[in-house]
């Protein structure tokens, strides 16, 4: 049976982190299938209750402070206004869900609080309290930096070393896992090994020393962590606005390009008129079939524009297959941005 003291920076960093939330998964799965056991010093729940709001409201916050910079990146970023005020009008929609948002690492939090709960709670004997005080005494580790006072680390690490000594029968392997290297590991050195100081507590088969979860959990199952870790290493990362905004630019223009091209064939075939402001002024002409000069020419200089914008290919003939997919897109990213189905306008 695997023993495994997980220090609360590490719990605090599987909430924080939603990638972590597979590794939290196979911890759970790993705990119920029996395969290993934890143990959790008082310490550990106290420290953990004690950050709880600060990482769920961290969280929020983050998410808050990143859609400010986002939305000051667009109103400082050139680009059609109308598009613009779309766009902030819809992460101001989304300010209002922060909460919701923000609400992953409460879940995380609270999935960590019933892991926790279920474990059989571990009180610091008097013995430990003393080898810690001993360790902060003579400047040892994690107590062996100046002005600051790492006695709650001492007890941890006292706490586990107990555990190993009055637990460990045949058949019985333990680890101790933390993120805080800076006290419990190697100094100048590799840290994943531990400090001089506990050394000679730790082994490569009866008690080990970890900085990272999963390789700890690799020990115990490799082929789940290793399932585990693809799952949270692959994710398919959303396209950037401004990625969005440029391909709708691009594909607006297209639909544009393809309508002028419509209309310059009607009147090629005389079925769509050209005429003067004048002519225009003077009769009850309908913008279906007559165009203004002025406005004619303007159009055919914005087609030339148009063919250098996209360059040679990306602006037709299309077949209908192809003139449905370009009107498509264009319909789908404007419907992410806040807009309705359809919306075709060049």
């Amino acid at each position: 049976m695997f023993n495994i003291l997980i220090d609360t920076s590490v719990w605090l960093d599987l909430a924080e982190d939603p990638k972590q939330t597979p590794l939290l998964n196979l911890l759970v799965e790993l705990l119920s299938g029996g395969f290993m056991n934890i143990l959790v010093p008082r310490i550990v729940i106290n420290e953990f209750q004690k950050n709880r709001n600060r990482v769920a409201k961290s969280s929020a916050k983050s998410l808050s402070t990143h859609f400010n910079l986002v939305k000051d990146a667009i109103r400082k970023a050139d680009g059609d206004k109308r598009q613009k005020d779309k766009v902030l009008g819809y992460l101001s929609e989304v300010d209002h869900r922060i909460p919701i948002l923000g609400g992953a690492a409460e879940g995380t939090l609270a999935r960590i609080d019933n892991i926790l709960a279920a474990a059989t709670v571990i009180e610091a004997s008097d013995e430990i309290k003393v080898r810690a005080a001993d360790r902060a005494l003579h400047r040892k580790a994690p107590c062996h930096h100046e002005n600051k006072n790492s006695m709650a680390d001492a007890v941890l690490i006292e706490t586990y070393f107990e555990c190993v000594r009055t637990m460990g029968g045949a058949g019985q392997r333990f680890a101790f896992v933390t993120h805080n290297k800076h006290d419990f590991s190697l100094i100048n050195g590799n840290q994943k090994l531990p400090h001089a100081d506990f050394a000679s507590s730790f082994s490569k088969i009866k008690s080990m020393y970890f900085i990272n979860l999963a390789e700890c959990l690799r020990r115990i199952d490799p082929m789940r962590v290793t399932y585990a870790m693809w799952e949270q290493e692959w994710e398919q990362e959303p396209r950037s606005l401004s990625e969005m905004l440029n391909a709708m630019d691009r594909l607006a223009t297209q639909v544009w390009y393809n309508r002028h091209k419509y209309l310059a064939w009607q009147v090629e075939k005389g079925k769509h008129k050209i005429v003067s402001r004048e002519e225009w002024d003077k009769g009850k002409l309908s913008g279906q079939t007559h165009t203004v000069e002025d406005i004619w020419e303007g159009a055919l200089r914005g087609a030339k524009k148009a063919e250098r914008t996209l360059g040679k290919g990306n602006y037709g003939p299309w077949t209908d297959f192809e003139w449905g997919m370009i009107n498509g897109k264009l319909s789908a990213l404007r419907w992410m941005l806040g807009e309705d189905w359809d919306e075709l306008y060049t």
